[in-house]
């Protein structure tokens, strides 16, 4: 029964052409854990977003942006981290097309430079002066403002069209108008924000400067941002998409010390494009290469699915968006889930030698556990062609066992860090991992093509269909129905 009541009606509105049309659209994703390093503004992300790479949705998430310490998981955070890589992912996405133009022409004043846009060395100087700089007490919600849309509050709000007729999809409100909420509509925390900054401008280093000039001159708008301790994840997406973009939430559920403190956990993010509701999941599953340690990232899996719970915020009674993960239409889920590979130092070493992958895989846990049953079943993976990302030595090509003086600090090579995804409409075009050293962790990164419903503006409204009796067995997919692969896999071996 409970299958029933969380059944998405997708397939039921994707025979009906009269009423709905899709279209395809490029999701990048990566996932990084960098180890509680600090970024500074010579680090090159290409290898976390590659240059070539133009997709439509980008999704960054990280893992230990802080150390995983004590005082970083119980006394209030420190924002510089999120700051510094806010302000390297927008230079790196709003790059301009000349490479020997100046990359901070937008100037977004908070994270960039507050006075010149000379060169990326100002990225640092805007950082230098903690004491007195006006970013390290801000909240997070103030720092991403210059790089969010000018409305920005209407992306949390329901874009439903009054097209569709009314509770004909249970999982999303697209019969609701957007009457009901204006944009002088303001949740709490804008207006603190406002408040805190005086509504007009940012003060970094004494200088005043505006924000909405600037994100006005973005390629790319950041849609949604948050931090739970080390974990942080944003999503961006093209300008021209925003307007279609709403109901973003989040959910955090926290999974580390006394099971429930952020140091590890997940941060979910939920949002529609046109018709399409999306969740993202970035998460870091509990460590250890005990046997046994499996079981308790399974665990962590199957208690994100069941805590994760987005807030309602429809207005009109009867009428509902997705809350669960499982209930959304498109799911991905990234981060350091951790799993290990259940051999030994030794031979996993040697089918290292060989780049043996098979091999490998097959004594992977994450595989393991999945052939089981026993997590993420019905979740999909691409195959994987490229070398186990930790753990490596700091600066270097090599695993951090390959110069271990003892054994116990030995850590056996693994795919800690991994890219899953469920949902019909969603394809893997390529799995592959960048290089940088700048962690003990490569980052992994993906691209997908999804489908994504949108209403065929030259429909006519049809009739109320609310009183049609719809069998279950009419709703379930007769195939996976996923959109074709593209034409090949990027490997790094």
């Amino acid at each position: 029964m409970r299958e029933v009541r969380s059944m998405r009606l997708s397939h039921f509105l994707a025979r009906s052409p009269s009423v709905i049309k899709t279209e395809s659209f490029r999701v990048f994703i990566s996932t990084w854990n960098v180890g509680g390093n600090t970024p500074t503004a010579e680090l090159n992300l290409d290898d976390f977003i590659p240059a070539d790479d133009h997709s439509d949705i980008y999704v960054l998430g990280f893992q230990e942006i802080v150390p995983l310490n004590a005082g970083n998981v119980l006394v209030i955070e420190d924002n510089e981290p999120a700051a510094r890589w806010l302000a390297l992912i927008n230079r790196t996405l709003n790059r301009t097309v000349d490479g020997d133009a100046d990359i901070f022409c937008h100037k977004p004043s908070l994270s960039l430079d507050s006075t010149s846009s000379r060169s990326s060395s100002n990225l640092d100087a805007s950082f230098s002066n903690r004491s007195g700089s006006a970013i390290f007490q801000s909240s997070l919600k103030s720092i991403r403002k210059p790089y969010m849309p000018t409305q920005r509050k209407l992306l949390k709000i329901c874009n439903c069209s009054v097209e569709m007729p009314r509770k004909s999809y249970k999982d999303a409100c697209f019969g609701c108008p957007q009457a009901h909420i204006n944009e002088t509509d303001s949740s709490e925390e804008d207006e603190v924000d406002d408040r805190s900054n005086n509504a007009s401008g940012y003060v970094v280093d004494g200088v005043i400067s505006s924000a909405s000039a600037s994100s006005d001159q973005l390629k790319y708008n950041l849609v949604s941002c948050k931090r739970m301790v080390g974990i942080f994840v944003t999503v961006w997406a093209k300008k021209e998409l925003v307007p279609h973009i709403g109901h973003v939430r989040t959910s955090c559920v926290g999974r580390g010390v006394m099971g429930y403190l952020g140091n590890k956990g997940c941060i979910s993010v939920s949002m529609t494009l046109h018709q399409t509701s999306f969740c993202f999941i970035c998460s870091h599953l509990a460590s250890g290469e005990k046997e046994g340690d499996e079981l308790r990232r399974n665990s962590d899996v199957l208690e994100i699915l069941r805590a994760t719970q987005f807030p309602r915020i429809c207005r009109r009674a009867g009428q509902r968006i997705p809350e669960k993960i499982i209930d959304h239409d498109r799911v991905i889920w990234l981060g350091d889930l951790n799993y290990r590979i259940s051999l030994s130092y030794e031979d996993t070493k040697k089918l290292l030698t060989e780049n043996n992958w098979d091999a490998l895989f097959q004594k992977d846990q994450l595989n393991t556990e999945r052939d089981s049953g026993r997590v993420f079943r019905d979740w999909s993976e691409e195959k994987i062609y490229f070398a186990p990302t930790y753990k490596y030595t700091f600066n270097s090509d090599s695993y951090s066992g390959e110069t271990a003086t003892s054994k116990k600090k030995r850590r056996t090579p693994a795919w800690c860090d991994r890219i899953l995804w469920h949902g019909d409409g969603i394809a893997q075009s390529s799995y592959f991992r960048g290089e940088s050293k700048f962690s003990d962790h490569r980052p992994v990164c993906g691209s997908f093509t999804v489908e994504v419903y949108l209403l065929d503006g030259k429909s006519k409204r049809r009739t109320s269909n609310t009183n049609i009796r719809i069998g279950a067995e009419e709703l379930l997919p007769t195939s996976k129905n996923k959109v074709t692969k593209g034409a090949g896999t990027k490997t790094t071996k």
